[in-house]
């Protein structure tokens, strides 16, 4: 996340004068000490449980910058909920990430949001049906992380400028719907809109259609052209809301036209920062929705137990293979819009090649129907 002097002293200063209802903690996890900052709105007062929002910040910011950044703070102090916001770790060049870009890094973070929501309950009366993600660029990725891996306690996620890692987003199975808001400006630098091969990161077109195919949602999203109420920001948006997933589950995503890697609605503008909506605002409405107990108990697919593919991500070709070696009586492959794309009649129990080529980059869905059984795998074509 991009930063200066000047804003640097302006939180100083409000952190001084908010510290009244900032509380500073730290805990032990994966034998580190991890430590955070807790805004606790005057109205909260133990007796009735409350939602928590778990904060996170980009690569090089901090627990304290994101607090002011994309603040939730007066919301909080109205609708009456927790926000924390954990500090990531340094990596080799002593920048605080969140472990969620394949670099090799050992720190566990699903480990650490797991191990502060315990601590963070044991202390305050935290509704556990009702415990949410969201994050700036790194801190989006993390949220997607956890919408993958600790789905079994946090009810939605939302990202802003954030994406995932086109390995990380293979290799996900969420074992239930996530409702996921992604907002993202097609201008954007750091976190390209249309993805970059290169550091793997995921065209956010595809990692939008891969959450809508997750949560079973309308294909067809209802458009709505978000108000310009602020010519002079550089910038519109676009919403995109994808409807009728499982368990009433929706995904979001606003599109913000010539917008940078930046947070809507922030006091502090850097960059091309859309001022038509808070992002903040929307997060929350969004987050309001949903409950984890609603959302649990739904069938959901699961991995398959016996086919691989790979590589995945595909490129031009893709290779199913059965470890148990049973013959495929038939392999359908749908896209994530629930198009079917490809048939296939195997004549042989061997690998079996697909060619992907032609296909448009994006997620896919592959049913493999055997003697009395159907299996699904998800299989990612990334682009050359």
């Amino acid at each position: 996340m991009i930063r200066n002097i000047a804003t640097f002293f302006l939180l100083l200063l409000a952190n001084a004068l908010a510290a009244q209802t900032t509380i500073l903690g730290s805990i032990q996890s994966g034998g580190l000490t991890r430590d955070y900052r807790l805004y606790r709105p005057a109205a909260y007062t133990g007796n009735t449980p409350v939602p928590l929002i778990i904060n996170m910040h980009g690569y090089t910011s901090n627990n304290l910058e994101q607090e002011f950044y994309g603040d939730f703070r007066t919301i909080a102090d109205t609708a009456n909920f927790l926000v924390v916001h954990p500090n990531g770790t340094l990596d080799n060049q002593g920048n605080r990430f969140w472990n969620t870009f394949g670099t090799g890094s050992t720190v566990d973070d699903v480990a650490f949001i797991s191990d502060l929501i315990d601590a963070l309950q044991a202390t305050y009366n935290i509704d556990p049906q009702r415990i949410y993600s969201t994050g700036m660029s790194n801190g989006g990725f993390m949220s997607y992380t956890l919408a993958c891996e600790l789905n079994d306690r946090i009810a939605a996620i939302a990202s802003v400028t954030g994406s995932m890692i086109a390995s990380n987003l293979a290799a996900c199975n969420p074992q239930r719907p996530v409702p996921v808001m992604e907002i993202h400006g097609t201008a954007d630098n750091t976190v390209p809109y249309n993805g970059s091969i290169l550091s793997g990161f995921v065209a956010i077109p595809t990692l939008v259609d891969a959450w809508v195919g997750f949560n079973n949602c309308d294909p067809t999203p209802v458009l709505t052209n978000v108000p310009n109420t602020n010519t002079g920001d550089g910038c519109t948006a676009e919403r995109y809301l994808y409807l009728n997933g499982d368990a009433g589950s929706t995904v979001e995503h606003y599109k913000i036209i010539g917008g940078g890697h930046t947070w809507p609605g922030t006091a502090f503008v850097i960059g091309v920062t859309n001022q038509d909506f808070r992002a903040s605002q929307e997060i929350w409405r969004f987050f309001s929705q949903y409950r984890l107990d609603e959302l649990i108990d739904v069938d959901a697919p699961t991995a398959a137990a016996d086919w691989t593919a790979f590589p995945n991500p595909a490129g031009d070709y893709l290779l199913l293979q059965s470890g148990s070696q049973q013959a495929a009586q038939r392999i359908q492959v749908w896209d994530a819009a629930g198009r079917l794309v490809q048939t296939l009649l195997p004549t042989h129990t061997g690998q079996i090649r697909i060619e992907t080529a032609h296909w448009a980059e994006g997620m896919y869905f592959l049913s493999i129907e055997q003697q009395g059984k159907t299996e699904r795998l998800k299989v990612l074509k990334m682009g050359k």
